[in-house]
């Protein structure tokens, strides 16, 4: 019996959401490892379904052709924080999502509805089967995908800092064209009518403006365990 609760009481689901460059992907991945739990990165999957509309010759401006095929490609992500993986239609797509193709054109797939339903439905069904628990990132999970996380997060950072971080992983990103992506994305996200970017009102926040990467991890690792020991 012991074991069984255990492994309860350390089920716990993680929700971290945040705008573009506050350290979400990087820490969620460290947390997840470094504590047993499973991740899930959902930009992924919106990024997957987007690569695949982009590769099957979908206007992407176009709202009703895009929801008329939401359903069509089979997405599938690997939890393994240490070796994170998304393969569409048995095709692993991890370094072509990356593009700035895909990346320029994420936002307006992510805004139809029955794309962000057909990619929900898929992250509750992972979290859900997640025995250990999971890690969540993206940007609407404690607020629409997951109300119901064990433990809400919060990621923010000045336009700068995120700028600063974002040109050090796309080498030889102009910073001030960067920044203004970023603000950009920003306003796509929170102003979409469906699932926008938006901070659970239970959620705990985190600047991480002035934080090392390492600071981070060790906060919200310990906000997980204070979760941990009180389930």
């Amino acid at each position: 019996m012991e074991n069984g609760a255990a492994r309860t009481a350390q089920a716990v689901i993680v929700a971290i959401d945040g705008p573009s460059g506050t350290g979400k992907s990087s820490t969620s991945k460290a947390v997840a490892a470094q504590l047993g739990l499973s991740y899930l990165d959902t930009g992924a999957q919106y990024r997957a379904i987007t690569w695949w509309m982009v590769s099957n010759g979908i206007d992407i401006t176009d709202p009703t052709a895009i929801a008329a095929v939401a359903g069509k490609p089979e997405i599938i992500s690997g939890t393994d924080p240490s070796a994170p993986s998304i393969m569409v239609d048995g095709t692993d797509v991890s370094g072509p999502i990356r593009t700035q193709e895909v990346t320029s054109k994420v936002s307006a797939v992510s805004a139809v509805p029955e794309v962000r339903a057909r990619i929900t439905d898929l992250q509750r069904s992972l979290a859900a089967a997640a025995e250990v628990g999971m890690v969540v990132e993206g940007r609407d999970i404690g607020t629409t995908v997951l109300p119901d996380a064990d433990l809400k997060i919060f990621l923010t950072a000045s336009p700068e800092a995120r700028a600063a971080r974002r040109s050090g992983e796309l080498k030889g990103a102009d910073i001030h064209a960067t920044r203004e992506a970023l603000i950009k994305r920003d306003h796509a996200d929170s102003s979409r009518k469906t699932s926008p970017l938006a901070k659970a009102g239970d959620a705990v926040e985190v600047d991480t403006t002035e934080l090392t990467l390492q600071q981070v991890i060790e906060c919200v690792v310990t906000l997980v365990e204070e979760k941990r020991a009180a389930k």
